[in-house]
């Protein structure tokens, strides 16, 4: 038998002092490790003889370790009988509710003080004899394997020229890598926002992943049945670009964590290079889609090595972008309008009476007759609380109602007509100035003058700022002479005919002009 020196080791056990856990911990551990008793002992600085005691789990008990209550329990009459048959029937009931409920069925026996004691009871249940809880099994996907998509809203408010702009945030990414794309969305989540941004995420990575995540969203999935159908556009959508498309379970977004956990991360960016930039206005939505492109950009640079890796797993792109739009055929009104989707746009007056094809996007509407583009319109969405609106363009009605401008007055869309507050301003001082007719006259003339020449912002401060310092406004024809003088009248040579071929004319004889004459 070998006798062991404590003194190789630099310890050697105290008598008197008891064990603690963590000499315990530390002799089990080597005993596991193949040692002997003796270098074990030695090693927790403990003896041989308390190490067998360990072993045969005949431990001395640990001062401070008691299993008697020091105190009267407050909750024994009311524990076992009432407390515990209400959790074991519903396991998320907190200790403050059911504090209240004895609260509400016994008044003043137990109380405030004692909500702790309950607190701590009722955690201690949940974790001896409460229910299983839910796993998370972390995952590790392989390269190319999963890309995600999913919407949400901006923590900070953004403004357009001082306008409150509201709009989602389309996010695409990686699993792998953490790349991300994110781009501007208008109105909500629709097939053409959600083909769009992820068409452009794809083109901008380079490749396709095997799988393409997202919730349940009704743009993607028909959620009235209760098998996972695809709709019929999402779907070839997936299949032009070789992707399976799944989505989590409902209501458990922690099985989208790749995508959740970065809107997160990407908000708060968003807002600290806001704070940074010292300002949430922006001239126009492509100068706010540019800043968000350069927050994504440094935190893609984080992911650049797994991102590179990635790149070599996807798949090749097809030649071409799918539809990322819905259609609708329609006939122009002969009011020159299109009821679309809850609002009402108007179109160029030459398209009266004709049937467009209007492709809707998310953020636009593009007009064909036959296969011809005609023109393009920006989309609107209908407010919260509003179940319709109107999108109004002056330019497209102006040469018509030149026409008839008394038509003005009573027009159904007549406010909507004006381009800003300026001119709405403008047309009840005309409207007090001038007699009836005439202030027709003079709104419809002053918009003329702004479309053809182009100074719709400035034409309307002018007149504005005339109010402002308490004159008259000008008359149109003050106004025609000012704009209309700025245009040089071109020279239009005149020719004289013969008039002899016109007595040809009447005779039945077509004069026959010599060679060499006009």
């Amino acid at each position: 038998r070998t006798t062991v020196d404590f003194n190789l080791f630099g310890v050697k056990p105290l008598p008197g002092k008891r064990i603690t856990r963590h000499q315990e911990s530390l002799y089990m551990s080597k005993r596991q490790r193949g040692q002997s008793q003796e270098a074990a002992a030695a090693q927790a600085a403990i003896s041989e003889r308390s190490g067998r005691r360990i072993e045969k789990d005949q431990r001395l008990s640990i001062p401070g370790e008691r299993h008697w209550r020091t105190r009267e329990d407050p909750f024994e009459t009311v524990w076992e009988k009432e407390l515990v048959p209400l959790l074991e029937k519903e396991p998320q009931l907190t200790g403050l509710t059911l504090w209240e409920f004895l609260e509400d069925e016994r008044a003043g026996q137990f109380p405030y003080s004692v909500l702790r004691t309950l607190q701590r009871r009722v955690k201690q249940w949940k974790a001896t004899q409460g229910p299983d809880k839910v796993v998370i099994f972390r995952q590790s996907m392989p390269a190319g394997q999963q890309g995600l998509s999913d919407f949400s809203h901006p923590n900070t408010a953004i403004t357009i020229q001082g306008k409150d702009f509201t709009h989602l945030l389309y996010q695409f990414r990686f699993a792998y890598s953490g790349w991300r794309y994110v781009q501007v969305v208008l109105g909500g989540e629709s097939y053409s926002a959600l083909a769009d941004g992820l068409q452009s995420a794809l083109m901008l990575a380079g490749g396709s992943p095997l799988e393409h995540r997202t919730d349940s969203l009704s743009a993607a999935f028909k959620n009235q049945v209760e098998e996972q159908t695809l709709t019929q556009a999402y779907e070839a959508l997936c299949q032009h670009y070789h992707v399976q498309a799944t989505r989590n379970n409902r209501g458990v977004s922690h099985e989208n964590g790749a995508i959740e956990c970065a809107h997160g991360s990407f908000k708060h960016r968003l807002d600290q290079a806001l704070k940074l930039r010292g300002s949430c206005d922006f001239d126009a939505i492509k100068d706010y889609q540019a800043f968000l492109a350069q927050v994504t950009g440094r935190l893609n640079k984080r992911c650049q090595a797994r991102f590179t890796e990635e790149q070599l797993a996807l798949q090749p792109l097809p030649g071409e972008r799918f539809m990322d739009y819905s259609e609708l055929s329609l006939k122009v009104t002969r009011s020159s309008t299109l009821d679309i989707k809850r609002v009402l746009y108007t179109v160029p007056s030459r398209l009266i009476g004709e049937h467009v094809r209007v492709h809707v996007y998310h953020d636009r509407l593009a007009l064909f007759v036959g296969q011809v583009l005609t023109t393009t319109l920006p989309r609107i969405y209908p407010k919260a609380g509003q179940e319709r609106t109107r999108r109004i363009d002056y330019r497209h009605l102006i040469h018509s109602l030149s026409a008839k401008p008394q038509a003005f007055r009573f027009l159904q869309f007549r406010d909507d007509l004006l381009p800003t507050d300026v001119y709405r301003q403008l047309w009840q001082h005309s409207d007090q100035q001038f007699d009836c007719r005439d202030a027709c006259k003079w709104m419809v003339g002053v918009l003329r003058i702004a479309m053809d020449h182009d100074c719709e912002e400035r034409l309307g401060h002018e007149l504005l700022a005339t109010v402002d310092k308490q004159q008259p406004l000008p008359t149109l024809k003050v106004l025609q002479e000012r704009y209309l003088g700025e245009q040089p009248v071109p020279t239009i040579p005149a020719r004289q005919h013969d008039l002899s071929s016109y007595d040809h004319l009447l005779q039945g004889n077509w004069h026959q002009p010599a060679v060499g004459h006009a």
